[in-house]
């Protein structure tokens, strides 16, 4: 195999830095950047070697484009200042810039989550009643099919967090995700479910749950009020108690109590575009309190406030988090 055609078809690029350097050609493209730019987009190069590689796959990629038939290549091409134009080179990126033959079911993968019934981008929260009088919280980055008929009532979780509140119903109602499904066994039922890191994350505020990783044998795993666990595609971890943070995004919150700096930059960056991480020796510092999520700078700023550290802004899309010195 030619090398460079292996290179273009890997798809192992984070989103994150997806986003940034489809960010970085898009600026580019809109005009030349001034010295200060073009000395923050050299220093995002060279921080680190995936940086690197996808720069130089995202520049292949829009050189291909005009020789692809797909439609996300089209509307690449079409809407040369639109956020259609990002989307579609943010996925390019991710897909690779391979044969026609392979465009159908590589895009439908990924395009899924961009086609569903419920969407949202980076940053949206958004409240849903559903046809049977349950309220759906669509959180961050999320996505789901929702298909009731007569004998169910089926939520397909695609990506990210949803916050459920179950109405009253004969039909059985139950949220599926990469790793299995949840079953609520009674009306009334509120319940949060997240995809992360090839994981399943469940937490129980009302009701009782039935758990079925999709590889386990067995009757799976009952969850009651004011309980969370884990779980993959053949088990799942120990239950816990509710904590601090469960949910609190439905109410536009982000709470933390004595939570690891890291972790809670970690929950901050799903919601706002770009880098967002902390050094090495400030990430086991301890924060607490609740931060409204509509003002993610505001929240940055606060830091500096709370704890011995500085905000260090690169960008407005790569911010690092270092000790006050």
């Amino acid at each position: 195999m030619n090398p460079n055609t292996e290179s273009l078809n890997k798809s192992d690029i984070p989103a994150a830095v997806a986003e940034q350097a489809v960010s970085w050609l898009i600026e580019m493209q809109s005009g030349s950047l001034d010295p200060r730019r073009q000395q923050a987009w050299q220093l995002w190069l060279n921080s680190y070697p995936e940086h690197q590689r996808a720069w130089a796959h995202i520049q292949r990629v829009n050189q291909r484009l005009s020789g692809l038939s797909s439609p996300l290549a089209h509307a690449a091409i079409n809407a040369p200042k639109s956020s259609g134009r990002r989307q579609a080179l943010k996925l390019l990126l991710l897909l690779g810039a391979g044969s026609a033959v392979g465009w159908g079911l590589r895009e439908q993968a990924v395009l899924q989550p961009l086609l569903a019934d419920f969407h949202n981008g980076i940053g949206q929260r958004r409240k849903i009643a559903l046809a049977d009088g349950s309220q759906l919280h669509l959180n961050t980055a999320s996505a789901v099919d929702v298909r009731f008929d007569g004998q169910q009532r089926l939520i397909k979780l695609l990506q990210g967090e949803i916050l459920l509140t179950v109405a009253d119903d004969p039909r059985p109602l139950r949220v599926s995700t990469a790793e299995g499904s949840i079953r609520s066994t009674g009306s009334g039922s509120r319940f949060d479910v997240r995809q992360r890191d090839g994981r399943t994350q469940v937490a129980l505020f009302n009701g009782t749950l039935q758990l079925s990783p999709e590889r386990s044998p067995g009757p799976g795993l009952q969850l009651q009020a004011s309980q969370q666990v884990s779980f993959g595609r053949q088990s799942w971890d120990a239950i816990s108690a509710l904590d601090a943070n469960s949910g609190a995004w439905a109410d536009g919150m982000l709470v933390a109590a004595h939570m690891r700096l890291q972790d809670f930059l970690t929950e901050l960056s799903r919601y706002r575009r770009g880098h967002l991480d902390c050094d090495a020796k400030v990430a086991d510092l301890l924060i607490s309190g609740s931060y409204p999520l509509a003002d993610s700078e505001r929240i940055l700023d606060l830091l500096e406030v709370a704890l011995p550290v500085r905000v260090k802004r690169f960008t407005r899309y790569w911010v690092t988090v270092e000790a006050r010195v």
